[in-house]
């Protein structure tokens, strides 16, 4: 299937921010500088609804503890977000190829999004509020990177989605005692303001 690897990066993508995709493909699509993107993501209600997400996304995403909240909610919203875009780029109603691009891009979203939402955990742990939105602002440009760079290079932007996939799966397995102190404490806040509005009552 040619278009494959815009589907697997598009999958990628959206498990980081997946309003960012479908507001991008869009865009290419309508101002004709891709003849793959669907006239469905072109439509000018579905751009209009992804710029107000995407930016409700650019705010809460930098706001420690918030954008964990965020994610949390995301975590079925960015793998159906993949598998949709990823069947609609494979056109073809009902077919089994599009059955398998929906199937590639909502695995690879659900897994680039455990990465993303893994790796948040653990620089939530830091007091201080500025990693939280370098890593944000990282997120968004290479988002907003590798989309338009697919767009012309989709073999090759496919390979570095990987590895960047790869390489941050790894990330996550590494900071996994980082994430579960992290949980821990989240907990412990929590029993303890619970604690305290049983006390006040």
């Amino acid at each position: 299937m040619s278009v494959l690897p815009l589907v697997f990066t598009s999958g990628w993508a959206s498990g980081i921010n997946a309003y960012a995709v479908v507001l991008l493909l869009g865009i290419f699509g309508a101002t004709g500088l891709s003849d793959d993107v669907p006239a469905s993501l072109q439509r000018t209600d579905v751009l209009v609804v992804a710029a107000v997400l995407f930016l409700c996304e650019v705010v809460a995403d930098k706001i420690p503890y918030v954008d964990t909240v965020w994610d949390s909610v995301h975590t079925v919203v960015r793998p159906v977000a993949g598998a949709v875009v990823a069947a609609l780029l494979a056109g073809d109603d009902g077919s089994l190829p599009q059955v398998a691009a929906g199937a590639i891009g909502g695995s690879t979203a659900l897994v680039s999004h455990l990465v993303k939402a893994g790796t948040r955990m653990a620089v939530n742990t830091s007091p201080e509020p500025f990693s939280n939105i370098v890593v944000s602002v990282a997120e968004d440009l290479g988002v907003a990177g590798i989309i338009t760079f697919a767009i012309f290079h989709p073999v090759i932007a496919a390979v570095v989605a990987g590895t960047v996939l790869l390489a941050g799966v790894v990330i996550v397995l590494l900071l996994v005692s980082r994430i579960r102190r992290y949980l821990r404490r989240r907990a412990r806040r929590r029993e303890e303001r619970r604690l305290a509005r049983a006390a006040a009552s």
